[in-house]
């Protein structure tokens, strides 16, 4: 099965926003980016799209002409708990520190930590393995793409983010 999945257009927050699952608009430019990416996805027939039902995936799966797809809360980016909408260098909690030094493992106060999110994009990638499917789209976010590149064997948890994929970006990975 080959799996494309696109990361949305950039949000209009201020940079080092922790937006996580924060349904947050996108930036006047959307038309611009979403454009680009339209004309990025592969001419083929996909089976099933799938996308995170919060609003910056959405729009983008809609625009590029997939008005109804599959919404599944598990590829949500990673729950910033008490931190969602601070910038990094507002938070005033003595844990940040540690999340820091170990963010695969420690959750974020009142969210979670990043395993326990690549245990999520893990169950839908496995429940996705289960269907008889030859193409899948998806429209997600930076960590459900850093996720699905750990999941395929292209890194390990900790340097997941080395390489992040930009706004309106694309991988493919095969399942």
């Amino acid at each position: 099965m080959n799996v494309y999945i696109i990361r949305h257009t950039a949000p209009d927050v201020p940079q080092g926003t922790c937006y996580g699952q924060t349904d947050v608009p996108l930036k006047e430019t959307f038309k611009t980016e979403a454009q680009a990416v339209k004309d990025s996805i592969p001419d083929i027939r996909f089976d099933a799209v799938y996308s995170s039902p919060l609003s910056r995936c959405r729009l983008l799966a809609d625009f590029c002409g997939f008005r109804t797809p599959r919404l599944d809360n598990r590829l949500k980016e990673l729950n910033f708990g008490r931190w969602e909408m601070l910038r990094y260098d507002e938070i005033d909690d003595p844990y940040i520190q540690e999340w820091y030094d170990n963010f695969v493992d420690a959750p974020i106060p009142g969210g979670e930590s990043f395993r326990e999110m690549y245990r999520r994009i893990s169950d839908f990638m496995d429940e996705l393995r289960q269907k008889d499917f030859d193409n899948v789209l998806i429209f997600a976010h930076g960590g459900v793409l850093a996720c699905a590149r750990v999941y395929a064997g292209l890194c390990d948890l900790r340097h997941a983010f080395e390489n992040l994929i930009p706004f309106g970006g694309m991988i493919s990975i095969s399942l």
